[in-house]
C-alpha cells in the first residue's frame, strides 16, 4: 500500500469538521471534484469507506473517525517539523512553544507577551497549560521550548533552570468563615480543604508546609485549575492555599478572604529550557524578554 497523502488526509478532516464536500472545498480552496477525488482515492488506498454521504451532512464511519483522530496529530506533527526548519532558517522569526501553569499565565505572562509583541512581532508564542513535571518532560523530549516551572526541580540532563519570580502563598477562605488574621497549619488543617492534585509541585509544597507543623490533612477535592479552586472557595466549598496573583487578588472580594499564612510560604518559579547552544534565535529572543521581567 502506498503511503498516506497528507493533502487527502487534510481534505477528509475538513469534510468531517465542516459537514459537506462543498464547504471543505471552499475552506481548502479546492475544486469540489478534487475534494471528491481525494476521498475516493483515500478510501481505495485504505480499502475502507471513510464517510457516510447523507442528505445534509457528511459523517465519518468508524474507520473514518479513527483516521481523523490520528490524522489531526499527524498533521500537527508535520506542521511542527516544517516550522522547526523554518525557525532554524529564519532565526528570530518563528514559533516558540511555552508551557506554564495557570497562576503564572494569569498574573505575569500577559505583560511578557505584550512586551514580546512590541519587540519581536514576528515571533508567535504558542502557550499551553502544563504542570511543572510535564513541562520538564516535554523540554527533554524536544516538544516544548520554554517552561515556566516551580522550583526547585530535580536536575535533568541538558535542561537549564534559572529563578524567575516568587509568589507569596496565601490562604483563600470563604468570606462567611470565621478565620484568624494569620492562618496557621493548625487552624487550616481542621477545615475542609481544596488541594492541587497529588502529582503537582504545588501539592508537595502545601503538604510540606503542613508537615513541618506536624499535620497531614486530606483534601475534600483535588484539581489543578487555580480559577476553579478560587470559585469553589467563593462558593464556600472549602479553603485553599494558592499563590497570590497581583492582577486579580489585590482588589476587594466579597466572597473570599485572602489571608497571610504563618509560617510564610513562597512559591518559586523558574525558567526552564535546553542549553543555549541548542536554541534557535526565536527562543533566545523570548528568553531575553522573560529574563527582563525576572522578579526573583
Amino acid at each position: 500500500m502506498r503511503q498516506l497523502n497528507l493533502d487527502q488526509l487534510r481534505t477528509l478532516i475538513a469534510i468531517v469538521d465542516l459537514g459537506t464536500f462543498s464547504a471543505a472545498a471552499r475552506a481548502l480552496h479546492l475544486a469540489q471534484p478534487t475534494v471528491s477525488l481525494h476521498i475516493s482515492e483515500l478510501e481505495s488506498r485504505l480499502d475502507a469507506p471513510l464517510v457516510v454521504r447523507g442528505n445534509r451532512r457528511i459523517t465519518p464511519t468508524a474507520a473514518g473517525a479513527a483516521l481523523v483522530e490520528r490524522g489531526r496529530k499527524l498533521l500537527r506533527d508535520t506542521d511542527d517539523a516544517v516550522e522547526a526548519v523554518k525557525r532554524q532558517a529564519e532565526g528570530r522569526v518563528g514559533r516558540v512553544r511555552l508551557g506554564t501553569s495557570t497562576g503564572v499565565l494569569v498574573d505575569l505572562l500577559p505583560q511578557v507577551l505584550e512586551a514580546l509583541g512590541e519587540e519581536h512581532s514576528g515571533i508567535d508564542v504558542e502557550v499551553s497549560i502544563r504542570g511543572s513535571y510535564e513541562a520538564m518532560e516535554r523540554l527533554a523530549a524536544g516538544t516544548l521550548d520554554i517552561g515556566l516551572v516551580a522550583i526547585p526541580q530535580p536536575p535533568l540532563r541538558g535542561i537549564v533552570v534559572t529563578p524567575w519570580c516568587e509568589q507569596p502563598m496565601m490562604a483563600f477562605v470563604p468570606q462567611r468563615w470565621k478565620a484568624p488574621k494569620r492562618v496557621t497549619p493548625a487552624w487550616l488543617a481542621t477545615q475542609p480543604l481544596i488541594f492541587n492534585e497529588a502529582t503537582t509541585h504545588m501539592y508537595q509544597l502545601t503538604m510540606e508546609w503542613f508537615a513541618d507543623a506536624g499535620f497531614a490533612p486530606r483534601a475534600r477535592i483535588e484539581l489543578n485549575y487555580d480559577a476553579a479552586m478560587r470559585s469553589l472557595v467563593a462558593a464556600g466549598y472549602g479553603a485553599a492555599l494558592l499563590p497570590l496573583q497581583q492582577s486579580t487578588d489585590t482588589g476587594r472580594n466579597d466572597r473570599m478572604q485572602i489571608l497571610p499564612v504563618s509560617p510564610k510560604l513562597t512559591r518559586r518559579v523558574g525558567i526552564a529550557h535546553r542549553q543555549h547552544a541548542m536554541l534557535d534565535g526565536a527562543t533566545l529572543s523570548v528568553l531575553k524578554v522573560l529574563t527582563a521581567f525576572s522578579q526573583a
